[in-house]
């Protein structure tokens, strides 16, 4: 029998998955504040999520297969819309976004979907945390004070940047050389 905390972990995994376009659409619309709380709610599945599987001693192996995409799919909404928006340089969006789709590829070849390594779940932390700032609806707050936080989120994008390029060096690096000392 299934746990029910598996599934429900799933259930949200799910969830975090189809967020993506109706955030897309938000930001496009310029509904930042509502843009803001679904991407915090999408970072909270994700937490809710793991914390569920762990409950579950271990989530399915679909699961562990679509945490990441979905993370991806999540992530990547804003990413393309502060590109679009010139706000950050669309050379470092692409590269982000090429790192996601080669590391998913290598994932879809692994019998086990390949869990996520530590260097990744901070990757995805700073990336959640750098959006959380660069996305902060300017009626939240003075303009001198949104334009420190907008800063400091994308002051943010540039080390999750090369945690995701590092991780994946790590991820895609051949067994048998990670084991050798």
């Amino acid at each position: 029998m299934v746990s029910p905390w598996r599934r429900w972990a799933d259930s949200f995994t799910l969830i975090r998955a189809v967020l993506g376009a109706p955030l897309l659409l938000l930001l496009s619309s310029e509904q930042f504040a509502l843009a803001w709380l679904l991407l915090l709610f999408g970072a909270f599945t994700d937490w809710a999520d793991g914390w569920m599987a762990r409950r579950a001693d271990g989530g399915s192996s679909w699961g562990a297969r679509l945490d990441p995409l979905a993370d991806k799919l999540m992530i990547s909404a804003p990413l393309i819309w502060l590109a679009a928006t010139e706000q950050l340089p669309v050379w470092s969006v692409w590269l982000l976004l090429a790192r996601e789709l080669l590391i998913s590829g290598w994932r879809a070849g692994s019998s086990s979907g390949a869990p996520a390594s530590w260097l990744g779940k901070w990757k995805t932390t700073l990336q959640f945390l750098s959006l959380f700032l660069m996305l902060w609806p300017k009626s939240w707050g003075s303009a001198q004070f949104t334009e420190i936080i907008h800063a400091l989120g994308w002051w943010l994008f540039w080390p999750g940047l090369g945690l995701a390029l590092w991780s994946a060096l790590a991820y895609l690096k051949p067994q048998s050389t990670q084991h050798q000392r």
